[in-house]
Order: C-alpha cells, then structure tokens, then sequence
C-alpha cells in the first residue's frame, strides 16, 4: 500500500513534529508552554479550594478543583464511598441536580491587553460568569474552553462562578428538542443506567455500561487559571521567532540527515524508545522571549490493506518503521467514575503492568477518555502503541449544526494535543457504530437506517476524517472498530457485515459455546475486542460489601452484574471443565466460586489468544493472517465483575498471569484437530528452536515420558508448526497413559538446551473428568533477602490453577496461576508498600483446583 521510502516519511514525520511544534509555541506560547516575559505577564491559576452549592442551596461546601462533585461530597462528609455496596442508586440524586462551583480571586495589576481565562477541562454544561457577567457556555467535557474577560476584571475582588446543569436533565431534553429519535434511548435494565447519552459530549459509560456504574459526574476536572498576555508584543515576536526557530528546523534537519544513524522509536519488545530532546531559546533586546522543550520520537507507521494470496479479502496489519507488528494487548477504559481521582501513579501502575504482561498496545475506548497528557507520555516511555477511538460508541449521534460545531473543536483540539506521540498509531472514528447501523442493533425500519446512514457519514466521514486527515497526515484513520476498513469505504462507510473476517479487524464474543474449542474462533485479519468475564478477589469486593453481600446470589451480587445473566454465564462455561464449588461453609464457598470464575476467564482467553498467535502466518479456506490480539478489557472502573485482566486497585487476575505467557515473544501453542496433537513455535524474534512435550499423570509427580523433535529455525515474525502426532500413537508410546489420566507441558528450547519463553500446558480432558487428581496439600514459607519477597512452595501431588493470594497487601507475584508438577516452586512478589514476611505469612493463602471441589 506505502512504497515511500523510511529515510523520506522519517524526514516528513519530523517536519510534521516541529512544524505542530511552532504551531503550538506561536498559538499557545501565552502561559501553555511555559514561557517567559515579556510576552507572556502572567499565568495565574485559579486550582484549589472553591465553594459549591446545589440549586437550592441546601447544600454549601468547600470542594477542591480539578475535582467534581461527588469528590467534594464525599471529602466533606455529605456522603459516603460512592462505590459502597447500592450507593450508585442511592446517590442518583447528586446527578439530577444543578450545582454551582464558586471563588473569588484578586489580579495583578500588570494584566493588560489580553486576559484568558481559561478551563482545560470542564464536565460538562455550564455557564461561566465573572462578576456577574455571563462570558461563555460549554457543552463538551472533551474541550478546551477559553474566555476573554479583560474587561470585566476588578481591582479588588473578583467572584467567578461556574453553574451546571445536570447532565442527566440536559441529555433529556436535547432528546426532547430533537426531530427524531436517535437511538438508543436508554441503556438496558441491567445497567442500571441513565437515558440519552449520545445527546452530550460526556464520557458515555458515565450514564452506565455493562461492567460500569451510572455516575454522570459534574464538575471542573482540569486546571482552571487565567493566562495575560501583551498582544501587541506577541504580534512583534512573532516574526522573529518564526524566522528563529525556522533556522534552527533546517539545521537540525541537515545535521540529522547528514548521519545515517537516527535512533527510531519501537515499540515494546522490537526495540528501544529513542528520542532527542529539542530546546529552543530566543531572546530580543536582551530579554528571554522564549524557552521551550519537547521530546522528539521518529518513527513511521503504515496501516497495510492490500491482496492477500489465497483469500479473497485484505490484510490488515501495521507496519512500524517498515516492520510488520503483531499487536499484542487489552482494551483501555477510564481507570475511575471520577477523573479526578485517576492520578500519574494510577496511570503508571497499569501501563506498566501491561508491559509487564508482554503487551505492546492498547486501544484506547470510544466510550470512555480521551486519556491525560500523563498516560500518552507513559506510553511513549514505555513502548505501548496506542489506538485511539475517538468519542463515540454504541449508539447513533445527533447531528444538528451546533452540535457538530462542537464536535469539530473537539476534534481539532484532541488532534492538536495528541498527534507528536509516536505511541499513537491509528485514529478510529467509533465503536462498534458502524456495525450497530449494519445489522440493525436499534431495531430501526429501513428508512429509518438511510436517515442514520446520512448521519453517520455526516459526522465521521465528512467532519471527524476530514479534519484529522487535514490536522495530522502522519498516522492512519478508520471510521469505525469493528470495521471492514477499504472495503466498507467501497460499500459507501457501512459494510454489509462489518465483521467480514476477511477484512479490517473484528469484535468477537460467545459466552455459551465451549471457549476450550478453537473452532469457534474466528480466523480474522485483526481482533480488536474479544473475551470473557469473572469476579475480582474476595479483597477488592470487601471494601465494598458487607457479610450479607457475600454470596453469589446475593443482592449485591446480582447489582454489580450489568451484562445479562452475565453471573449464570460464567459458571455454565466453568461447568464444562470444571467442579463447580460446593462448600456448605457460605463464606468459602463464595470465595472459591470467585476463584472458578477467574480460572475459566484465564483458560478461556488465553485459548482464544494463542489460536490468533498461531493463525498469524496461516492462510485456511481463504482466512488466517492474524496480526492483531487486543483482548477486552485491560482495567476495572469499580469493584464488580468484568472481562478485565486486572482489577480496580490494580490487583493481577489469574488472566494478567496467563497474559504474561500468552503474550510472551516466544512461545509454543498447542492444539487438537481430528485426533492429533500440534504444537506451533510463535515467535517475535528470530530462533533455532526444537520443543520438548513431558508427559505426566494426574496422580505422579514424576513424568510418564518425554519428546523433543528436532531443532528447526523459527523466523522472526512467524508461528511455524514443529510437532503433529495423533494423540493415540503419543500415548501409547508413553505406556501407562489415557486421555483421563494424563496431560502434557511442553516448552521451546535453544541449540544449547536453554529453554526459550515459558512453558505451558495441553489437557487431554477436561480437569473435571482427571481420574488421579488429588488433593494437592501445598505448603508455603515466606522469606525475604536483598532481592525481595519470594514463597517457597512444597506440593505432594499435582496441582492445577495454583492461586496465590495475599488479601489486601498490594503488589504482584512473578508467576501466578499455575500448573505445579514439581515437589518445590519458587515465587517472587513485589510489594507496590512497605511490608514484612510476618504480615505476608498471615495473609497468604493458597488455592488450587481440588480446593474447592
């Protein structure tokens, strides 16, 4: 699809950088660079304690800003955790209401020609008046807002207020403004949720969705602060420094180019995150006009949609730096209801947990944020390539003049901020709208659908692509995820089966077939969402819950579950391999159905993931060439169930564990078709490798028999199969084996013997039918050295799903989830808080499949 050559869409990509670069110094200079006098006479920040009011006045608190309005209720003692047990209903009212944010400030009297006062992040309708005088509305918690009020400031005291509308009350009567309806109008019972949030540009999974609360927040989230500036001398600088830092592009570009050695940022696992750090000093008439710094990243990306040999459909992989990258990883969504509450730590916890995890993306969700500064910055640091939705899911938008008008700003402003990240791949108009309008989600008539399919092209097609293709050429855009990418363009936007396997990517979930069959799967080009739900630990729901909540058919239980018969689903799937907990104590029996839901999760998904590793370098009956796993979902917004890997606090499911291997960059996959047992070697390196399988029995320690083929060279980027034998024959070779008794654990050595990635497993039945499965009695003694905590662990007996829990100490084990067939296993755990052996003994427990049959 691209044949421009590395060296010459490098050089573009600089410019594009440096140019977005003085773009942003000339535009912005006045306070959001921080630079210095003369132009810019000041930038005062208006962040911290305000006074804020309900409609009726009932109700007068402090509250801090950045914050919102139920931070400030809850800080001040009006309510308790909104995250408490049912308190997501029983706080509906906080939503409902109108409230109003106040301070008072005094100015510096050398504020002269041009004051802004600015808002970066204001959620979400809003009037902003100063000293009684009305200067602005907003409408959209996704803007940047900024208000001139030079005139109206005082030299004493000066009072601004900021009144909001409920955004509940706000979203229903646009509704009831508009000439038709948009559906869909309310979220399904189940959510527990608010109505008509495609008519307010807010995070919508704020009204609910179906792993998240309904808390539709108000509150100025950002910084706040006024920015003064001399018009007149930003007009006489600004020559110079265009002429200035013009100079000094062509300099750093000859000097670059010059070398052959630039240093590419790769994203994690294919290389380093190189980047140069350009400083820019100017001064005029011996004052410092100007003083900035940004990092610099060169690294090119290709979304490649071209013939395929023996299929009918397109590819659908990116190229980084003329490399094609399978893109390993999750799905991101707000790390909390309240933004505010979603500190630099929070972000750097998960991201790096991810890395951790083996994962080189995330896709940043269209129901969600357009995340802080912080967390691109993190993804730049860390390597993590990031697809990044635009604000739209699941739903048919309004498209009258105003609010396009916003959406246009909206756009602009994230693209401007967003786009000098080389983290961020690919631009994606919406979720799953697309395949929402193509096979009819809403129940619409066919007339209706032309209405929304005008619509549809009208906001994502004719505003949202034009203005990214005009504001950053330097990455590709999609209309939607799932899509069919060229090929819905060539069937006029919306396909007619946005989840043609054939093209684009797809989002794929089945939670009544049997996730341990891979036949289910399908054999896409790229898949972007897919997985499984289960419970988070017994320690994240406690906070939350008291004794009487401690049952899986509790009315607690049954609240946090917003996905239908979402908690029957998850053991009718366990229920196909697994015992399911029957304990007559309540407590543990509760407990250990918590810990089946987390194993069947962690089986399931990694099933799913290994065949899309596998399928990358296969093309089967036209389908295969795999080149993308993004599994749904990455982190938690509160304590309930969910599809995601890690929980809210930050807590490692038995998932993220399987994802470290899954995800590893070598890895052997194996697999039953027609009676015969294969095992591929993936691989993101380049390898000679041969594979040993270790046959044992359920009963015995000691391994039955053991294989190991020849060594074969693995290509990097590539799953090459390296063993196929009926089952039959490979037990019968081994003695004293059937498919109820035994089961295999193979692993991927080098030339020298070493072993290369981890090892994993293939049962010959499922667990629930093993005869020989013992009770394993694990014994566990906690020490520490100069390294850190490590657990020693003694097993009599075979033990699946080993399960190490250490309650409410934060922190993460370097393997967790495992088969054990040995006597002896060693465990590192990294405390994320100052603790000692004697408080890890007393809370850890260890759990394995027999425990709770």
């Amino acid at each position: 699809m691209c044949s421009i050559s590395l060296s010459y869409v490098i050089f573009y990509y600089f410019l594009v950088l440096l140019l977005s670069f003085l773009f942003l110094l000339l535009c912005l200079f006045a306070g959001v660079l921080s630079l210095f006098s003369p132009v810019t006479e000041l930038s005062v920040s208006l962040n911290g304690k305000w006074r804020l009011s309900n409609s009726n006045g009932s109700l007068l608190l402090p509250a801090q800003v950045p914050g919102c309005v139920h931070s400030a209720l809850q800080q001040q003692g009006f309510i308790l955790d909104p995250y408490f047990r049912f308190n997501d209903l029983s706080y509906r009212w906080i939503s409902l209401d109108n409230w109003t944010y106040t301070t008072t400030f005094t100015v510096a009297p050398q504020m002269r020609s041009k004051v802004l006062l600015v808002f970066d992040g204001v959620d979400t309708v809003a009037s902003v008046s100063l000293n009684g005088i009305t200067v602005g509305k907003t409408d959209n918690m996704f803007r940047r807002y900024d208000f001139p009020v030079r005139d109206l400031l005082k030299d004493g005291d000066n009072v601004l207020e900021v009144s909001f509308m409920s955004p509940v009350v706000y979203a229903s009567e646009r509704r009831k403004a508009s000439s038709y309806t948009v559906p869909p109008e309310c979220p399904p019972d189940v959510q527990k949720g608010e109505c008509h949030v495609n008519f307010i540009r807010k995070v919508s999974c704020s009204f609910s969705w179906d792993w998240g609360p309904s808390f539709p927040t108000l509150g100025l989230f950002k910084g706040v602060q006024l920015e003064a500036f001399d018009i007149l001398q930003l007009v006489q600088v600004s020559s110079f420094i265009v002429t200035f830092i013009m100079t000094i592009i062509l300099f750093i570009v000859i000097k670059m180019f010059q070398s052959s050695q630039v240093k590419l940022w790769w994203p994690s696992g294919h290389g380093d995150q190189h980047f140069y750090r350009l400083a820019v000093k100017g001064f005029q008439d011996g004052f410092l006009v100007l003083n900035a710094e940004s990092k610099v990243y060169f690294r090119t990306v290709e979304l490649v949609q071209e013939p395929v040999a023996g299929s009918p459909g397109l590819s659908f992989y990116f190229r980084i730096n003329g490399k094609p990258i399978f893109l390993k990883g999750s799905n991101w969504i707000p790390a909390h209801s309240f933004q505010d509450r979603v500190t630099p730590a929070v972000l750097r916890n998960l991201l790096q947990s991810a890395v951790d995890a083996n994962m080189n993306a995330l896709r940043v969700w269209g129901g969600g944020v357009y995340e802080q500064d912080v967390f691109y910055d993190i993804c730049d640091e860390m390597g993590i390539m990031v697809w990044q939705d635009f604000m739209f899911a699941c739903a048919m938008y309004p498209t009258e003049d105003d609010f396009i008008q916003t959406v246009r700003e909206e756009v602009v402003q994230q693209v401007h901020r967003l786009k000098s990240h080389p983290s961020i791949i690919i631009w994606s108009g919406n979720n799953e709208n697309e395949a929402a309008l193509a096979t009819a989600w809403f129940n619409i008539t066919v007339a209706e659908r032309q209405r929304f399919l005008k619509d549809y092209v009208t906001l994502y097609v004719d505003n949202i692509r034009k203005i990214v293709q005009e504001e950053d050429q330097s990455r590709p855009f999609i209309v939607s995820s799932p899509t069919n990418g060229a090929e819905s363009e060539q069937e006029g936007w919306v396909a007619a089966n946005p989840s043609d396997p054939r093209y684009g990517d797809v989002h794929f979930y089945s939670y009544t077939l049997d996730c341990w069959d891979w036949r289910t799967f399908p054999r896409a080009r790229f898949t972007s969402e897919y997985g499984f739900q289960s419970w988070p630990s017994f320690s994240t729901l406690q906070p939350v819950s008291i004794k009487e909540d401690w049952s899986y058919d509790s009315k607690f239980t049954s609240h946090r579950q917003h996905h239908d018969s979402g908690n029957q689903q998850m053991l009718l799937q366990a229920a196909l391999h697994f015992k399911l907990p029957n304990s007559t104590d309540p407590l543990k029996r509760f407990t250990d159905t918590l810990y089946i839901t987390q194993v069947m999760q962690a089986q399931c998904v990694k099933t799913q993931t290994e065949f899309y590793r596998r399928s990358r370098s296969e093309i089967i009956g036209g389908l295969g060439q795999t080149m993308g796993a993004l599994y749904w979902q990455l982190n938690d917004i509160w304590q309930a169930p969910s599809w995601s890997s890690i929980e809210f606090g930050g807590k490692w499911k038995m998932l993220h564990y399987f994802a470290q291997s899954f995800f590893s960059a070598v890895l052997p996959v194996g697999f039953e078709e027609d009676e015969t047992l294969l095992i591929y070697a993936v691989s993101d390196l380049s390898n000679d490798l041969k594979l040993r399988v270790t046959v044992y029995s359920w009963s015995d320690l000691d391994p039955v028999c053991s294989l190991t083929s020849d060594l074969q060279l693995v290509p990097e980027g590539s799953a090459v199969p390296v063993f196929k034998q009926r089952v039959a024959a490979l037990l019968a070779g081994c003695g004293r084996c059937s498919r109820l008794t035994c089961l295999l654990t193979f692993h991927l050595e080098d030339d020298g013997g070493r072993q290369q990635g981890p090892t994993n497993h293939h049962f010959l039945s499922s667990p629930k039918d093993a005869e020989g499965l013992q009770t394993a009695n694990i014994t566990a003694k906690v020490q520490q050295d100069e390294s850190g905590f490590s657990i020693t662990l003694h097993s009599s007996s075979v033990a699946p799903f080993v399960w190490l829990d250490v309650g409410n100490v934060p922190g993460r084990f370097s393997s967790n989830g495992f088969l054990m067939v040995s006597r002896n296993r060693t465990v590192g755990f990294s405390a994320w808080r100052p603790t000692s052996v004697a408080e890890l003994s007393s809370s850890l427990t260890v759990t394995s499949l027999t425990d709770v049959y």
